[in-house]
């Protein structure tokens, strides 16, 4: 018999709950009631493995459930020691990263780096809005210092344009952002990077998250210009900023994990 705890459930067979993947399809799948008392972990052959009860935890994919290090590890058995009656991964954001990380990132690096990759000819910095003065200078103020420090460091320099006309970048900077991806041999921190670039629309914001050139913070703020504005503008919308928040929620989880996994 297996001593993976959480076999009966955290599982991607056909037919058998998966709750991470409900809940990163936004669903609402019926929780499973918690089934240990104590979340640790400990140092082994695959990392720092999550522990429930002291038996040792799997992935959905069946990997076991680890962090590269004691901090990593000590955020997912955190995550699992506050759950209440019910194990609920929708508050779990650093657990559903991890997952993801060893299930499809790891054994596809290079896939998802190409994937990410992509994203350098239709950055969110490169597009500007030709009015309102006010959003014009918000947009510059936040974004430029991007573009400049992605020209210094990566030696990629992008064309704007401005409204949803679509340009296309310079092949030397293209490739340049690509390079500056593809180096990233750290599955955690090419997950987080994924999670940080698809969130913001913005891989050079992502990036300069990942190399500490923006905090998490400014990093937020800059890729929500222009939700900012409009809000500012006609006044906030209770629906959309409970989304904002739950995005937030997983931007947050990826600058933990893109910090810690370095």
């Amino acid at each position: 018999m297996s001593d993976d705890v959480t076999s009966d459930w955290l599982s991607d067979e056909p037919g058998r709950p998966d709750p991470m993947r409900a809940a990163r399809a936004q669903t609402k799948p019926t929780l499973p009631k918690r089934f240990y008392k104590e979340a640790a972990f400990s140092e082994g052959e695959h990392g720092y493995r999550l522990t429930l009860d002291g038996r040792p935890a799997n992935t959905p994919g069946r990997n076991p459930l680890a962090g590269p290090n004691r901090d990593l590890a000590a955020i997912l058995a955190a995550e699992w020691g506050a759950q209440a009656e019910f194990i609920d991964p929708a508050t779990m954001p650093v657990t559903r990263l991890v997952n993801t990380t060893l299930d499809g990132v790891a054994p596809r690096l290079e896939a998802v780096a190409e994937d990410l990759a992509a994203y350098a000819g239709t950055d969110l910095v490169a597009y500007r809005a030709d009015a309102p003065e006010r959003l014009v200078a918000d947009q510059a103020r936040a974004w430029d210092p991007v573009l400049d420090w992605a020209r210094d460091t990566f030696g990629a320099r992008l064309i704007l344009s401005e409204g949803v006309m679509h340009v296309t970048q310079p092949e030397a900077s293209v490739a340049a952002l690509r390079k500056a991806v593809l180096v990233i041999d750290n599955p955690y921190r090419l997950a987080a990077l994924h999670t940080l670039t698809t969130l913001t629309g913005s891989l050079l914001i992502a990036l300069a998250v990942l190399h500490g050139r923006l905090t998490p913070e400014e990093a937020w703020a800059a890729a929500h210009v222009d939700e900012t504005y409009q809000a500012a503008v006609w006044g906030a919308d209770a629906e959309a900023e409970e989304r904002l928040a739950k995005r937030r929620t997983e931007f947050d989880a990826a600058a933990v994990v893109a910090a810690l996994a370095d």
